[in-house]
């Protein structure tokens, strides 16, 4: 399990159906007790949404709501989204629709 980071204000905005994320520390060492080597660590797939677009624009002309908030952690998938790094801080942009589940 990933250990949670802490949320601050960012400078980014996503549009439409795209969602900030803040991935979460990899663990760094196993649940046997050993410690991982930072080459050994995989990337957590699960992270915090930092921020949410304005939604999916609907046939109707109006925008669909999110299912989850800024805050909520959540699980995505493996390929999900675009790498970005913005003041030092990393952070994935992806689709609404590579969000698998919300924990918690």
């Amino acid at each position: 399990m990933a250990t949670k980071t802490k949320s601050k204000k960012i400078a980014i905005r996503p549009l439409a159906d795209r969602v900030v994320v803040r991935r979460l520390e990899p663990e760094s060492k196993t649940a046997g007790g050993i410690l991982l080597p930072e080459s050994a660590k995989e990337k957590p797939k699960e992270g915090v949404v930092v921020a949410l677009g304005d939604g999916k624009l609907l046939d109707s002309g109006e925008r669909s709501t999110f299912t989850f908030k800024v805050g909520d952690n959540v699980l995505f998938t493996s390929y999900a989204g675009t790498d970005v790094k913005v003041d030092g801080d990393e952070y994935l942009i992806m689709r609404e629709d590579d969000i698998l589940a919300i924990i918690g």
